[in-house]
């Protein structure tokens, strides 16, 4: 079976939320930047545009020695700039603060993820499963909470929802980039999270509504996630467990955003078998996912070590391919862009 590859050349407009990457590239430079944000410097430059160091350092409650080693090192960074005495917010870094959410998102995402990676580096290269055992990361994304309500699981629930809400929200900008949903009427997205990237799509296909389907407490969160946006009534939650619940039926078309890496090899497929079936005569299965890390050419930047936490989860496009064929399905079309990391959608569509 052929296999449509398309690769985007160059970053289109939509994608213009790639800046904030470049102020998260250095442990130095990010830990400054979340400084700057803390001590309310970055909204202070906002309202008055600039300020002399002596009047930032009274606002703020730094002194002199503590004020000059932050804006050196924000400087260093391109945060800010300098004339004369007078501190100002950079044009590019401007540019970075149209998308706080974000920029700030990326940041804490990665200072959460420093310890794994500095203590427990050794522990991922060699021994996976102490590392996954032992590291902070694993037991944020801990999926159990999201079976049983109480107080504490709500908590930890909400917690990496709203990390994965944000970066779905700019990530869901590329598929759109690279898929054409204006075929498809209802769709149904698999562990789809708090709704944000059916909200995506809805936002930009007024004929389309969607259904969630994932985890009873993950719908409870997506519920109020979505309360107050205007396509809310075009987007449903079911609540089920893919591992041992059919899928609902009557979607032409079905997607895996993010979520397959997340399980082994067997189960992957295993999904990708129940949403053939659940899928209607016709209708598409689209899978949007990052691709194999590639770090061989530039050095690491500090925003991609959570990431690097999960390096053995990510599958090349290859292996989701070869599935497919296997269940049968025809018209395959491969595309990939590079965001943070490689990302492909791979759509195919039953007979």
């Amino acid at each position: 079976m052929s296999l449509a590859l398309e690769r985007a050349q160059g970053v289109p407009a939509a994608l213009d939320f790639l800046v904030v990457d470049e102020f998260i590239a250095t442990l130095v430079g990010a830990r400054a930047l979340k400084s700057a944000f803390e001590l309310g410097l970055v909204d202070r430059l906002l309202e008055s545009r600039s300020g002399s160091v002596e009047a930032l350092g009274r606002a703020l409650g730094v002194d002199a020695p503590g004020l000059r080693l932050l804006l050196d090192m924000l400087g260093t960074n391109h945060v800010v700039e300098e004339r004369a005495g007078d501190v100002r917010l950079t044009k590019r870094f401007l540019d970075a603060l149209r998308y706080r959410d974000l920029l700030e998102t990326k940041l804490d995402f990665a200072g959460f993820s420093i310890n794994d990676f500095a203590d427990l580096f050794t522990a991922l290269v060699k021994e996976p499963r102490g590392f996954t055992a032992r590291a902070r990361m694993f037991q944020l994304f801990d999926y159990r909470r999201a079976l049983e309500p109480s107080r504490e699981n709500y908590a930890q629930v909400r917690a990496w929802m709203r990390v994965t809400s944000t970066l779905t929200r700019y990530e869901a900008l590329a598929c759109l980039e690279l898929y054409d949903f204006g075929a498809h009427r209802r769709a149904l997205d698999v562990g789809g999270n708090s709704g944000e990237f059916l909200l995506q799509l809805c936002r930009r296909q007024p004929q389309l509504a969607g259904t969630v389907f994932d985890l009873p407490l993950v719908c409870d969160v997506g519920l109020e996630h979505l309360l107050a946006e205007p396509e809310a009534s075009r987007i449903g939650f079911v609540k089920g467990d893919v591992r041992s619940d059919p899928l609902p039926a009557g979607y032409d078309l079905i997607t895996f955003k993010s979520m397959l890496h997340d399980w082994p090899a067997e189960d992957a497929e295993r999904f990708l078998a129940r949403a053939v079936e659940a899928l209607s005569p016709g209708g598409t299965l689209l899978i949007f996912e990052r691709s194999p890390l590639e770090l061989r050419e530039t050095p690491t930047p500090f925003s991609l070590i959570p990431w690097l936490l999960f390096f053995r989860s990510y599958r090349a496009p290859a292996q989701y391919t070869a599935w497919l064929e296997s269940l049968g399905m025809r018209e395959l079309g491969l595309r990939e862009v590079k965001l943070d990391t490689p990302f492909f959608v791979l759509s195919a569509k039953k007979a």
